[in-house]
């Protein structure tokens, strides 16, 4: 029997993934990384937790997001004050025609890009308001519940330098998220840039290079890419790789103290079909699992304190599993 051909054109997928990351680059100086990464996700259907210091162009990257794919945009700034309502919206009482009832007013979280600033800011309570809104793509209050926009993208920060006041996010929740990636301070040549691009009297303007069902249609072709059963194994090697009593790797053992989710495999998985996508492939390689291996695993690989005490990082770790780690089983 013979497979169905994708709905769109896997082509115009590619070309629709260069033409993003081009426009985005006309007002994000360098961060190469964060810009491929940010698309991948995007075309994922996941979520990003970007950590960096402020002022990094975490908000300008979302706002350019929406104006290149002419989506609705949202930012919600974290705040230990900051209530679940204040997100997903309430009832309020409303009087039409001397009659008073309940009208539902929604909230900022019903946009199809949402930037969540400073989102370790808020209390456990009110972070479990958005994650699940993340995760299920709906919105309950009351006794209804909501859809949230398509596409729905969540981009979340998290300041790494200030700790007062401050609720991590727990594992399970860190899970939530599809990629975590780690926002670079830029080279003195970028900051050169940055100066000359945000302080003249006018900044580029962005033309749109797509739309929802744009991101829509190619979020279904991302997932019809094949992927080869001797591929697909070692995406699962990677992730046993990561458990300290599944692996024979000595600084795992030493140093990490739980491993990857499964959900680590299906990021790893439908990352790397992106990426092969990109690169303009119909097929994923060894070389995509490795190259979205340190955004899809460093925020589920939880270390121990010697790690700590060792200047170990995940990173660190997941470069060692993709050293030792073979492609084919022995």
């Amino acid at each position: 029997m013979i497979a169905e051909e994708p709905r769109v054109d896997p082509k115009q997928v590619t070309e629709l993934a260069n033409k993003l990351e081009t426009e985005l680059a006309r007002l994000i100086v360098g961060q190469k990384e964060l810009l491929r990464d940010t698309v991948i996700s995007l075309i994922s259907g996941g979520h990003i937790l970007l950590e960096g210091v402020p002022g990094l162009g975490k908000t300008m990257l979302v706002r350019s997001l929406g104006q290149a794919l002419e989506l609705s945009f949202s930012r919600i700034q974290f705040t230990p004050d900051l209530m679940p309502a204040d997100i997903v919206g309430t009832n309020i009482i409303r009087e039409d025609s001397g009659r008073r009832e309940f009208a539902y007013q929604p909230g900022p979280i019903f946009a199809s890009l949402v930037l969540a600033d400073e989102v370790n800011r808020a209390t456990p309570k009110t972070q479990s308001a958005l994650l699940e809104a993340m995760q299920e793509r709906t919105v309950t209050v009351g006794n209804e519940t909501r859809a949230l926009p398509v596409p729905f993208f969540v981009l979340a920060t998290q300041n790494p330098i200030e700790l007062e006041g401050t609720y991590p996010l727990p594992e399970a929740q860190l899970d939530r998220f599809f990629f975590k990636v780690l926002v670079p301070f830029p080279s003195e040549t970028e900051l050169l840039e940055i100066a000359r691009r945000t302080t003249g009297s006018t900044l580029p303007e962005l033309r749109a290079v797509g739309d929802a069902e744009a991101i829509v249609g190619a979020q279904r072709v991302a997932r019809e890419v094949p992927i080869a059963d001797h591929v697909l194994r070692y995406a699962a090697r990677l992730i046993m790789a990561t458990h300290p009593n599944r692996t024979e790797l000595d600084s795992v053992r030493k140093y990490v103290r739980y491993g990857a989710s499964p959900r680590g495999l299906q990021t790893l998985v439908l990352a790397g079909k992106v990426r092969a996508l990109l690169e303009g492939r119909y097929n994923v390689a060894f070389e995509d699992l490795a190259a979205v291996a340190h955004p899809s695993l460093r925020h589920r690989v939880f270390l121990q304190f010697e790690a700590e005490a060792d200047s170990i990082t995940t990173d660190q770790i997941v470069d060692e599993i993709l050293e030792h780690t073979k492609k084919e089983p022995s």
